[in-house]
């Protein structure tokens, strides 16, 4: 039975670490804002434009962080490395493709749906750089796959500190030209992007190789290609793969029917969208904690466990998202006054900051819920909640900011629909039951 000291024990670790992984997107921001309007914007529609392509390596790992927590529940330990080294291979092949494929497609993608030039041309200039980080985050998520799918996930958090620190200096070396380096603006802030990532691979591997019983989990066997080992970690993966692409698909939609409304609506929303993203890491990291102990628990056969995981875990992530969110609703301004100091900037985001707060109470257990679908081998299932809150959420773009062209603060509430529907979806799911007979 999971107490919940248990959960925070998994939960808090993992919490750390995408705060500190969240502070490179508010460190780009922080740092654009105080370079220009328009690399502020830019930042901001081609930091997601890159989370929709990272999402197709994110994606696989998550499937393989399913088949980890199984294994590692059932106590079938050795299995566990011939998942992370395939997976490895399999997302690096991934990687070089994506490069190759944004390298030729990208310029030509968002020059027909960027309508400001000069956006366009930030967007190129960052791009150009970030796109090379999907090699270490290739190696990256599989490392983490690992330590959260065995329950180890202390390591997250000194990965994280090293991957914030690093892109906090390199960022402020490459955009502002410090220690003689030339300064490179938006370019620079990709380029530090990079070499903090490779940072972080490289002490996610050195820890491994020192700190964990590596022949524990079978790293100490002979282990080739293995194509059928790949196949099934993609028979859970590549509807995760499919449902995260598209999540950050219609959010890139969002961010791109942002940018028609004028570049200032587009500064605003960044600034908004890098506070909402400190708010929203405990919610993530409360899914994936959620997701991690479903799998072990169904792994040990201990589905009566679940329903109680679920519970304590929102209970938990309302504890921790309320005073945070209480915190900020009294001080919007200064709040804000992380991410920009353009006075004109910050009154036009508190609206949108009051309206970012509400939706995050829906999301709590809607993103919880949803990690835990997931996380009982039902990705296929996950997809089609996915598709379905989707269709809903692209549908109130074109209504809110398309058609009725609404105040962006308004524009912000097509977050409540989508995390509505996935709420009700999740709630069903687990209500029907027949998740008990999942086998992965």
């Amino acid at each position: 039975m999971y107490k919940y000291s248990d959960i925070w024990q998994v939960a808090y670790p993992i919490l750390i670490s995408l705060v500190m992984q969240t502070l490179i997107n508010v460190t780009d921001t922080a740092y654009m804002g105080r370079v220009g309007e328009i690399e502020l914007g830019a930042t901001a529609l081609v930091s997601v434009y890159y989370l929709t392509i990272y999402m197709a390596v994110f994606g696989f790992s998550v499937g393989a962080q399913i088949l980890i927590g199984r294994r590692n529940g059932e106590g079938n330990y050795k299995k566990i490395a011939e998942i992370v080294i395939q997976g490895c291979i399999f997302l690096m092949c991934i990687a070089v493709a994506l490069i190759l494929l944004s390298m030729w497609l990208s310029p030509r993608l968002l020059a027909s749906i960027v309508s400001s030039s000069r956006i366009y041309d930030a967007c190129i200039d960052y791009l150009d750089w970030r796109i090379w980080g999907l090699l270490f985050s290739a190696v990256n998520v599989m490392c983490r796959a690992f330590f959260v799918g065995i329950t180890r996930t202390q390591v997250l958090v000194w990965n994280s500190i090293i991957l914030t620190l690093a892109n906090v200096v390199l960022n402020y070396i490459f955009v502002f030209g410090a220690f003689g380096a030339p300064a490179m603006g938006i370019s620079g802030a990709a380029i530090g992007s990079v070499l903090a990532e490779a940072l972080a691979m490289l002490h996610f591997v050195v820890y491994a190789w020192r700190k964990v019983d590596l022949s524990r989990y079978g790293f100490a066997s002979k282990i080739t290609f293995s194509p059928h080992i790949i196949k099934g970690i993609l028979d859970l993966s590549v509807w995760t793969m499919i449902q995260n692409f598209l999540t950050h698909a219609v959010w890139f939609v969002f961010f791109l029917a942002i940018e028609h409304l004028g570049e200032e609506q587009l500064a605003i929303t960044n600034i908004v969208r890098s506070g909402s993203s400190l708010i929203f890491m405990p919610i993530i990291a409360f899914a994936s904690t959620a997701a991690t102990l479903v799998s072990n628990a169904m792994g040990a056969s201990r589905m009566n466990d679940v329903t109680l995981i679920l519970k304590r875990t929102v209970n938990m992530g309302y504890a921790v998202i309320v005073p945070m969110a209480i915190l900020i609703a009294f001080m919007p301004q200064t709040f804000m006054r992380i991410f920009t100091d353009n006075e004109v900037l910050l009154s036009g985001s508190v609206a949108s900051v009051y309206v970012m707060l509400g939706f995050n109470f829906v999301a709590i257990p809607a993103c919880i819920l949803f990690h835990a679908v997931s996380g009982t081998g039902n990705t296929r299932f996950a997809l089609g909640i996915e598709i379905v809150a989707t269709i809903f959420y692209a549908a109130a773009i074109y209504i809110i900011i398309f058609y009725l062209r609404a105040d962006v603060a308004v524009c912000w509430s097509v977050e409540y629909i989508y995390w509505a529907i996935i709420l009700i979806c999740a709630i069903l799911f687990f209500k029907k039951g027949e998740w008990r007979r999942s086998k992965v």
